[in-house]
């Protein structure tokens, strides 16, 4: 009998996902538990295992999009596993001999076509086909339009013209004494059109090569949340630099022993955390959030914990996992939390749990080398931390000497709500980041 595969809940507030990957092909065998499709919902991506042992049949297309309880294949349990130990398609009778092994017919004006190697499993239309026979045209040598790469009779015709066109051009060069007629122009085609060489066509689809794509399921997630922080939030953003020279120097002096130690690199991201848990307990209201009741009134919901959220870039967009009660992490802990919840975020295996709950986020756009910029909240969050890029910048040093040196600078922004934190909450949190930073220490006592 069949069993149905069927797309499992994936969070209360997802109803739909686009199946974006098939990981197995129609009529494969699989093993029961055996990942077979990727989902991509507009939260996380989540792989789809095999409700049971045998072939699977796959009834939906990559791209489309299915709801949640929908029947996207079947798997055909009554058909036991190949004897292979490859593991792929069940064995199958070998076919007879193609009568394509045989030697090749001869062509109507009595000349032999020769036979590329491999093209056997040419893929192409039956018009395509006999029209390459007429004109000794190569089947191998094409790179088909069709579906599927399918060689299409237009793809042939094309390299039929190809030909024609370079016969002429030689033709009204003065061409070859050998090349005789101008109607026969074989000996001209075959030196401007190598046998071996692969010829791609490349049809004109519109100007410019424009081309539209739908937009993933995340994509369209992350955008509108982003507008509706723009839309809802009284957003503002206050800037501050800060002295990396005593950070850079503590890292320097301990971060091979810390690494033999720990198992773990340190780096820049934990003294952040650090700094930013440090500063919230100092202005808690930056680690509340604004959220509606049930009567849909405006109410402000404060943390006991520093749960912060940390931006990681990925091939298919921004996601924000969550460091949870970071004001109990050790810094070995922090860097070991930030590499694992990086990992998951790349390889795809962040889950709702991740990415849920944040209280405030700190993103990092430093490592793609900017300067500066203003983050948008991570609603309903109401602070976002930006930190950038450090460059050796020319500065009053030591504070107050009325003297110049050059220090490793790094610009700062905090962008927060204004509905809630006042801006000279924000500047002093700022700059309780900075004082952090600048001075290691005080991360220690507490001050």
């Amino acid at each position: 009998m069949a069993v149905d595969i069927v797309i499992p809940q994936a969070g209360e507030s997802v109803t739909t996902g686009v199946l974006s990957k098939w990981l197995k092909s129609d009529g494969d065998f699989v093993k029961r538990d055996e990942d077979v499709l990727e989902l991509e919902t507009d939260k996380v991506t989540m792989t789809i295992p095999a409700p049971s042992s045998g072939v699977i049949r796959c009834s939906v297309a990559v791209g489309e999009t299915v709801n949640i309880g929908q029947v996207v294949g079947s798997i055909d349990d009554t058909v036991a596993a190949p004897v292979s130990a490859s593991g792929g398609k069940p064995t199958a009778v070998p076919p007879k001999a193609s009568a394509q092994t045989t030697e090749p017919k001869p062509a109507s004006n009595g000349k032999s076509i020769s036979t590329h190697t491999g093209t056997e499993d040419v893929r192409s239309t039956p018009l395509a086909k006999k029209l390459s026979e007429e004109h000794e045209v190569d089947l191998g040598s094409i790179l088909g339009t069709g579906a599927g790469g399918r060689i299409r009779e237009q793809d042939v015709q094309a390299i039929i013209d190809s030909r024609s066109r370079d016969a002429r051009g030689a033709d009204s060069r003065g061409g070859d004494s050998r090349s005789g007629d101008s109607r026969s122009g074989a000996v001209a085609v075959k030196t401007a059109q190598p046998v071996n060489s692969k010829v791609a066509f490349t049809p004109v689809t519109s100007p410019g090569g424009i081309r539209r794509e739908k937009m993933s399921p995340f994509r369209q997630r992350v955008a509108s949340r982003l507008v509706e922080a723009q839309h809802t939030a009284a957003m503002l953003t206050t800037f501050n630099e800060c002295d990396m020279s005593e950070v850079m120097a503590l890292r320097a002096q301990y971060k091979e022993g810390f690494e033999k130690k720990h198992g773990v690199g340190l780096g820049f991201m934990s003294f952040f955390v650090k700094a930013c848990v440090h500063a919230l307990k100092s202005f808690p209201t930056v680690n509340a959030s604004i959220v509606q009741s049930a009567a849909g009134e405006l109410e402000v919901e404060h943390h006991d914990s520093a749960d912060i959220a940390l931006a990681v870039g990925t091939p298919k967009g921004l996601v924000v996992p969550v460091l949870r009660r970071c004001e109990q992490l050790s810094f070995a802990q922090i860097e070991q939390g930030v590499k694992d919840l990086a990992s998951k975020a790349r390889d795809g295996k962040l889950t709702l749990a991740d990415l849920q709950g944040g209280t405030f986020t700190i993103t990092n756009g430093g490592i793609y080398g900017s300067l500066m910029s203003t983050p948008i909240l991570n609603a309903p969050q109401t602070g976002i931390l930006g930190m950038h890029a450090i460059k050796n910048r020319a500065v009053e040093f030591p504070a107050g000497s009325g003297q110049v040196g050059i220090r490793p600078m790094m610009y700062l922004a905090l962008s927060y709500d204004h509905r809630l934190i006042d801006g000279s909450e924000a500047v002093q949190f700022l700059v309780a980041v900075k004082n952090a930073i600048e001075d290691p220490s005080r991360l220690l006592l507490g001050m």
